[in-house]
């Protein structure tokens, strides 16, 4: 990496850990609904970015593996767990997207066994998933009765930080290898990739500070 996107790798590791120490404060509020497993969800990501940060090489970790078996998958997962079963209120919709994912693993060991830093095959069909559910939220928040007063609802700001990181940053997931041959252009998304995600932890902590706590 640059300096200047070591720099911003810094930023997006602040914003994780932003999201995850505002969860801690707020989780008194929420233990008693499920917003509380979205404060378990960014201290353990945030604890998973640490591992890696930190203790690579002392604890041996792989990070293709550990990323592409462990941490993405678990992403993906809760969010469709998250918009799916609790937003939607579309339980076999949840399962539906689950099982799916979870099969493009077979797939991926089947017919693209390559090693890489991101399984693109996997992280684009769970993006694709992911940017139905976005949209479907979006659907549901423009025709609520309480459509003003969307600044109090926690969605908001879940939607609109998983429209601009995991949505906005699919082609250069999708594209990654090509866009390679194009450097420059590889590293203003590469930018955008680590503020974006600085943005999207830092909405995710707005949404238990200015969200309604009996949403």
């Amino acid at each position: 990496m640059t300096e200047i996107q070591k720099i911003f790798a810094s930023f997006m590791y602040v914003g994780e850990g932003i999201a995850a120490l505002v969860s801690l404060i707020y989780y008194n509020r929420v233990k008693k609904q499920h917003w509380k497993y979205l404060a378990i969800y960014l201290v353990l990501i945030f604890l998973c970015e640490s591992a890696v940060k930190w203790g690579e090489k002392p604890l041996k970790i792989d990070r293709i593996y550990f990323y592409n078996y462990f941490v993405i998958p678990l992403q993906f997962i809760f969010f469709y767990w998250l918009y799916a079963k609790k937003s939607l209120k579309k339980v076999k919709l949840f399962y539906i997207m689950t099982g799916a994912y979870l099969l493009t693993y077979l797939l991926k060991a089947l017919f693209f066994p390559e090693k890489k830093v991101i399984f693109s095959f996997n992280y684009n069909i769970g993006c694709l998933f992911l940017m139905a559910l976005v949209i479907m939220e979006y659907y549901k928040q423009v025709n609520s009765s309480d459509i003003l007063n969307f600044s109090k609802n926690k969605m908001f700001y879940i939607n609109l930080g998983i429209t601009l990181f995991y949505i906005a940053n699919q082609p250069f997931m999708a594209f990654n290898s090509l866009l390679w041959k194009y450097i420059e252009i590889w590293d203003i998304y590469f930018i955008y990739f680590q503020v974006s995600g600085a943005v999207m932890y830092i909405l995710f902590a707005s949404s238990f500070i200015w969200g309604k706590q009996s949403s």
